[in-house]
């Protein structure tokens, strides 16, 4: 065997993890910008810094790579909320938090308003062709449901509130202001996107919600 040379270059393994966490992250990215539509693999590749075809071999095809970006912020939030260990306050407290920590995820991640407004546009094509988004949501709605139910027991919150449609409102709340920030703010002619402001209307919907929850 000839001796290696100090001139020789060894070459380097690709890591697979940290190569598809990059094509994601640059996939994210794209589809923020540009939507599904527009989106181009050659671009997402060339932000990730590998072959082109890695994007194929990772993950198949376009339609599964963005699926697997709407996976991703999906479960981004859903990680948020299980981090919040909501079982373990007073119920009143625990629907505060859990309305706070979704309005500020949503202030933190604009491009999760984008995906979902693109992904809502196609008729939730592959959201519906997901196998891992709808038990990634059934945790939540069996903790919001054990929190309406210690509320009821502790006399806080009414009865026969359905937790998927109050979870919808606490999202819808959030959601709609920060969709709709420009043209609200045209509208009334006030800077909505003013610290001041999410933060007014951070305060307003947990005050809302927790009002509606009432006996």
């Amino acid at each position: 065997m000839p001796a290696k040379r100090s001139g020789d270059t060894v070459p380097q393994r690709r890591d697979p993890v940290a190569t598809r966490n990059k094509l994601l992250t640059a996939a994210r990215l794209e589809f923020a910008r540009h939507g599904f539509a527009g989106a181009r693999v050659d671009e997402i590749a060339e932000r990730a810094g590998v072959n082109k075809q890695l994007v194929y071999h990772y993950f198949g095809d376009k339609d599964a790579l963005y699926l697997a970006v709407l996976e991703w912020v999906y479960e981004d939030i859903r990680e948020q909320e299980r981090k919040l260990n909501l079982e373990g306050l007073p119920p009143e407290k625990a629907i505060r938090k859990l309305i706070e920590a979704s309005f500020d995820h949503l202030a933190a991640h604009p491009d999760f308003i984008v995906l979902l407004n693109d992904e809502n546009r196609g008729g939730a094509r592959h959201v519906r062709g997901s196998t891992r988004l709808e038990a990634m949501h059934s945790p939540l709605v069996k903790s919001v449901s054990h929190i309406l139910n210690e509320g009821v027991r502790a006399g806080v919150f009414r009865k026969g509130i359905d937790p998927v449609q109050l979870y919808i409102s606490i999202a819808g709340l959030s959601y709609f202001f920060f969709s709709n920030t420009p043209t609200l703010s045209a509208i009334f002619g006030k800077d909505l996107s003013s610290r001041t402001a999410r933060r007014a209307r951070r305060r307003h919907v947990a005050d809302l919600v927790l009002q509606s929850l009432r006996p």
